[in-house]
């Protein structure tokens, strides 16, 4: 007889919360320092951040993980997992995770909240219009689109030229048929006609600005930094030249605070701000993960993607705004992923396989390189799936062993914290024995050609790299506008080390090719587009918001 297995959502409907008043007196903070949104949510309020400034910082403990593959590695599921695990061998800890964007909950992701018994709670809101945070960015977004349009219309006092608007609109769902439009038609009264496009709202540059901004003080600074255009003399103009940029800080005020709400086992997280790990940056906000550290003894956070693409971001752009020295990195890695890297299709991974593991292991090998070569401790958390065979799973053990490095089985997503507990004493016991020298790949003085082609070798362990005619032209502006020093945000595809998702496992002697840049000036980087990485998603031929409903009482259904 098969066993039915509870869906995420089961799950989550299932659990009791306590009222988010309750979660926060464990953290020691008080009614007055929340702005409740209901029982179960709640933003800090500016006071009880700016308390917590003077408050000795916890230890910050990174996840991160092997490349994706369709199978699944369940990265948010061992970060909530291990926050649970934590708490319960003694030791405070918190979550600081990212919000999900409507886009992929719509399209083909589902759900983005953890999974099985390793879930954030409300699920159900979390996953889709939460307390508004992707929504205040999306208006914020699009008034910056509709101040810009109305300059020209209005005289075009900046002499903007029209042919050299780089902002575009957004929206928070995965609609290619937005990518590129044309706006202003129907004659004098309706704007001046222009080539335009959408991205997607976790593409934004305000997303990545909300992100990585200190303060209210900073996040204003960082607005008012964004170049939207540039003029008939090709000098860039900005959001400070439009003289918008409080009236965008204004919109987003209160999306700057971060969400506090609870995991199935009740303990703390902040789950604040959403950006893709392989268009953005990938990481939850500074503000949130900052905040966490002086409520906590030990933070637990996730960067997006593989170590290539959300961890080198943390390190290299997150760690060096915020001051932040992890502790220590997990990578999370499944025996059905690392199977695919190894060649099996899909609807083959059931079966036990040893030669494909095997072959596998190469590309957990290279993020575990490129960890270390930051100086970083590693701990390797092997997630268990239930198809997982004994033989599976001793065989990766002992390989982490012959390469001297620690590892865990993981059973968060059956088991809750109590199936993360082997990983955190793990993780204590590397923390307090190994050194950590953690240090960037690049320094900020390098040219940008430099901190690329570094980025490709060190990490992606490629042999080089190509910039595009216009990539090379954009360089020498870039340079001349004073930008060079910033740091470098790659957009790659997530599935391959490489530039090319078709090539799994760990590709070598390979060049990535730059075909164009985007300079995000806000937020503190250079955008590298490679490969045909798109900052508007589509949906898939059947997006999961088919099977999405609610029903006669209100509560959603198929969620995930």
């Amino acid at each position: 007889m098969e066993i039915r297995v509870k869906s995420d959502i089961e799950i989550a409907q299932g659990s009791k919360m306590l009222p988010i008043v309750d979660v926060a007196n464990r953290l020691g903070l008080e009614e007055d320092d929340l702005e409740l949104f209901g029982k179960y949510k709640a933003k800090l309020s500016t006071d009880a951040l700016a308390k917590l400034k003077t408050k000795e910082s916890g230890k910050i403990i990174l996840v991160t993980a092997i490349s994706p593959t369709p199978a699944g590695e369940g990265k948010s599921t061992v970060t909530v997992g291990l926050g649970d695990a934590f708490n319960r061998i003694g030791k405070k800890a918190m979550i600081a995770i990212r919000e999900p964007s409507l886009g992929p909950t719509m399209g083909i992701k589902g759900g983005a909240a953890g999974g099985g018994y390793a879930q954030v709670l409300p699920m159900e809101d979390i996953n889709l219009h939460f307390t508004g945070d992707l929504h205040a960015i999306t208006t914020a977004n699009n008034a910056l689109a509709a101040f810009i349009d109305n300059h020209l219309q209005q005289g075009n006092e900046l002499n903007i030229d029209p042919r050299r608007i780089v902002w575009k609109r957004a929206v928070d769902l995965n609609d290619r048929a937005l990518r590129k439009v044309v706006v202003g038609l129907g004659g004098p009264l309706q704007g001046m006609p222009r080539e335009d496009g959408f991205d997607i709202t976790v593409a934004s540059e305000i997303m990545a600005v909300l992100c990585l901004a200190t303060d209210i003080k900073d996040l204003k600074s960082r607005l008012a930094r964004i170049a939207v255009a540039y003029n008939y003399n090709k000098e860039p103009v900005t959001v400070g030249d439009l003289g918008v940029s409080g009236a965008l800080t204004l919109l987003l005020k209160d999306a700057v605070k971060p969400n506090l709400v609870q995991t199935i086992e009740h303990t703390p997280a902040l789950v604040h701000g959403g950006p893709f790990a392989n268009i953005a940056h990938g990481c939850n906000s500074v503000i949130a993960t900052l905040t966490a550290s002086k409520l906590a003894d030990y933070v637990v956070t996730e960067a997006g993607f593989g170590a290539d693409l959300g961890a080198e971001k943390f390190l290299h752009i997150k760690s060096r705004i915020a001051g932040i020295k992890p502790e220590a990195v997990v990578i999370v890695a499944t025996i059905r992923a690392l199977k695919m890297h190894g060649g099996v299709a899909k609807q083959d991974l059931a079966e036990e396989n040893i030669p494909a593991l095997t072959l596998g292991f190469a590309n957990l090998q290279k993020h575990i390189e490129t960890i270390k070569g930051f100086g970083l401790p590693v701990v390797v958390a092997v997630n268990k799936f239930i198809t997982d065979t004994d033989l599976e799973i001793q065989t990766l053990l002992e390989w982490c062993k012959r390469e001297n490095v620690s590892a865990a089985l993981t059973e968060v997503w059956e088991k809750g914290g109590e199936g993360g507990i082997e990983l955190a004493e793990t993780l204590l016991s590397v923390i307090s024995k190994e050194k950590n020298n953690f240090h960037p790949l690049y320094d900020m003085a390098d040219p940008i050609d430099t901190k690329i082609r570094t980025i490709v070798q060190k990490v992606y362990g490629g042999k080089d790299v190509e910039f595009s005619p216009k990539a090379k032209k954009q360089m020498q502006d870039f340079e001349k506008n004073g930008w060079s020093y910033l740091a470098v945000c790659m957009a790659k595809t997530q599935y391959s080390l490489s530039d090319d998702p078709s090539k799994l496992g760990r590709p070598s002697d390979f060049t990535v090719t730059v075909r164009e840049f985007k300079p995000s000036i806000g937020a503190g980087f250079i955008v590298a587009l490679t490969g045909e990485v798109m900052t508007m998603p589509g949906l898939p031929k059947k997006p999961s918001a088919l099977n999405m409903d609610v029903d006669e009482n209100g509560n959603a259904v198929g969620l995930f």
